[in-house]
């Protein structure tokens, strides 16, 4: 039987702003997206049976039509109408429901082994262009690396690689409604501050991690660490610890740190630990894409 082995890696935001809401309902935004070293394993194998069969280290997912990869089956399914199926084995890594993008970047995943296992031939850009009706952040998933994103997500243009360096990831045992913070976030209740993405994007042409992490900025935080300030605690323990920044990535709760050094990301993790504000504590590292090659 016909297999393919893939590593749906997870994203941080460096800069999420919002600066606009159609009338949909979906909001217009100006993120920078980077991939990160954290992934979860898919196998995806191709079976005689028109179905998606889907197991998972993870109890509590979902394995029918409410997870991302069966909806991005059926999407596949519908629009080539290939004969038969997939059985996906999922081993999950990336914090769930964690602004991280881990069902998005499974679903992506899923449409490349579709594409490569049933010779569909469909290049990235078509597969980006299926990807977006089944989430925002399903193109970027399929783009990676470091990218500016623009209209509801799914406008990409790749930047230049983010400088190398330590990323502590934690994640307090908490789950944020997206749903909620960008109600929030419409309401009359919220002054926002823009984040600064033209710095972001200077920082990252001139190659400089110092001026990439002073440029952070998630205009979501004025929403979520009201709700939920545990965020703060996390972002507050990680400057304390030699971070150069900290910031929530998505709509939260999870927190990253950038740090040079790796002595003091290690020693960032340990303290997160034995707080235990955080539930899940790792250490990760940027991923680029970089001469047509993986890092």
């Amino acid at each position: 039987m016909e297999s393919v082995r893939l590593k749906a890696r997870a994203k941080i935001n460096l800069g999420l702003d919002v600066v606009g809401r159609r009338e949909n309902g979906y909001h217009d935004v100006r993120m920078i997206m980077q991939t990160v070293g954290i992934y979860d394993r898919l196998v995806v194998t191709k079976i005689e049976e028109d179905e998606v069969k889907i197991h998972t280290n993870l109890g509590f997912l979902p394995v029918n039509e409410n997870n991302l990869i069966y909806k991005a089956f059926i999407l596949m399914k519908e629009t080539y109408g290939f004969k038969g199926g997939i059985e996906v084995d999922l081993r999950k890594f990336i914090p769930v429901s964690a602004g991280m993008a881990g069902g998005s970047t499974d679903a992506a995943s899923t449409l490349f082994a579709i594409n490569k296992l049933f010779y569909l031939g469909l290049n990235l850009r078509q597969l980006m262009e299926l990807g977006v009706k089944l989430g925002a952040d399903v193109p970027y998933c399929l783009l990676r690396g470091t990218a500016l994103a623009e209209g509801i997500g799914e406008e990409l243009t790749s930047l230049r690689p983010m400088p190398d360096c330590h990323i502590v990831i934690a994640k307090p045992p908490i789950s944020v409604s997206t749903k909620l913070v960008y109600e929030k976030l419409d309401s009359d209740e919220v002054e926002i501050k823009h984040p600064d993405i033209d710095g972001i994007i200077s920082g990252l042409e001139a190659g400089d991690l110092y001026e990439v992490a002073s440029k952070m900025g998630n205009v979501l935080e004025q929403v979520t660490i009201p709700m939920y300030p545990v965020i703060d605690t996390i972002k507050n323990d990680m400057l304390e610890c030699g971070a150069l920044n900290a910031m929530m990535s998505g709509s939260g709760p999870t927190v990253f740190g950038l740090f040079e050094d790796e002595e003091r990301a290690k020693a960032c993790q340990e303290y997160l630990r034995q707080k235990q504000d955080a539930r899940q504590v790792y250490i990760t590292d940027v991923f680029n894409l970089v001469n047509g090659g993986k890092k």
